[in-house]
C-alpha cells in the first residue's frame, strides 16, 4: 500500500510539474487573447468561457479514452496505460482553468511551488481550503489569496507536502473507480469516462468559484498590443 500510494504521489509531482511550469507563462496569452477577441466581455463572462473549454475538453478525453476498450484488438492493459495519460491530461487542463480564473482575479502567482499548491488545493476543494489556512494560518474566505504573499520556505514544503498526500489518496480514490468503468467494452466506457470527467469537471470548476470568491466586477487594465511574452 505504501509503495503504491508512493508511486501515486510521483505521478502526481510529474503531471503537475509539467503542467504548471508549460502552462504558466502561456495562461496570460489565452486571457488575453479572449479579452482582445470579446473586449466587451466581463470577467465573469470570459472565465465562462474558460469553463466551457474547460469542460469540454476534459468530457471529450475522458470519452476518448473509454472508447479504446471497445476497439477490437485493444486490451485492458492498454486501456488503463491510456487512462493514465488522460489523468495526466486532466490534471494539465484543470491547472489551466484554474490559473486562467486567478489570472482573471488579478492573482499573479509566478512561483512554481505556488502554483503547484493552487492548482492542487483548487482541485481538492474544501480539503485543499482546509490545508491552506491551517498550514498558513489564513482566515481568510478566499483562500487563493492566502497564496499570494511571501510564505517562509519550510511552510511552503510543509504545504506542497501535504497537498499532494491528501491528492494522491482523494484524487485517486475518485478516478479509481472510473478506471474500471472506462475499461469496459462495447462502447459502455466511452459513456461512463464522458459522465465521469463532466463531473469532477464542475467540481473543480465550483471549487475555483470557492477558493478565488465572485469574479471583478469590470476589468481594470485592458488587453494590450502586443500580447504579454510571460
Amino acid at each position: 500500500m505504501a509503495d503504491n500510494s508512493g508511486r501515486i504521489e510521483k505521478l502526481v509531482n510529474s503531471a503537475l510539474d509539467g503542467a504548471c511550469r508549460v502552462q504558466a507563462p502561456t495562461v496570460r496569452k489565452q486571457v488575453w487573447r479572449l479579452r482582445r477577441a470579446h473586449p466587451d466581455e466581463t470577467p465573469e463572462q470570459i472565465i465562462e468561457r474558460m469553463r466551457s473549454m474547460f469542460l469540454t475538453a476534459v468530457t471529450g478525453s475522458g470519452g476518448a479514452v473509454g472508447a479504446t476498450a471497445a476497439v477490437p484488438g485493444v486490451g485492458t492493459v492498454a486501456s488503463l496505460a491510456a487512462v493514465g495519460a488522460e489523468s495526466a491530461f486532466f490534471l494539465e487542463a484543470a491547472a489551466l482553468y484554474t490559473l486562467g480564473v486567478a489570472t482573471v482575479h488579478g492573482i499573479r502567482i509566478d512561483d512554481d511551488d505556488k502554483r503547484r499548491a493552487l492548482v492542487l488545493s483548487v482541485v481538492l476543494g474544501e480539503a485543499g481550503m482546509e490545508i491552506v489556512q491551517r498550514t498558513t494560518g489564513s482566515k481568510s474566505r478566499y483562500w487563493a489569496r492566502a497564496l499570494e504573499g511571501r510564505i517562509p520556505a519550510p511552510v511552503m514544503k510543509t504545504l506542497d507536502n501535504s497537498l499532494v498526500r491528501k491528492f494522491a489518496t482523494s484524487f485517486a480514490a475518485k478516478r479509481g473507480a472510473l478506471v474500471f468503468g472506462k475499461v469496459l467494452p462495447a462502447g459502455i466506457g466511452a459513456a461512463i469516462g464522458s459522465v465521469g470527467n463532466r463531473a469532477l469537471g464542475h467540481r473543480v470548476v465550483k471549487n475555483a468559484h470557492d477558493a478565488f470568491g465572485p469574479p471583478p466586477a469590470q476589468w481594470t487594465d485592458t488587453p494590450g498590443d502586443p500580447a504579454p511574452t510571460s
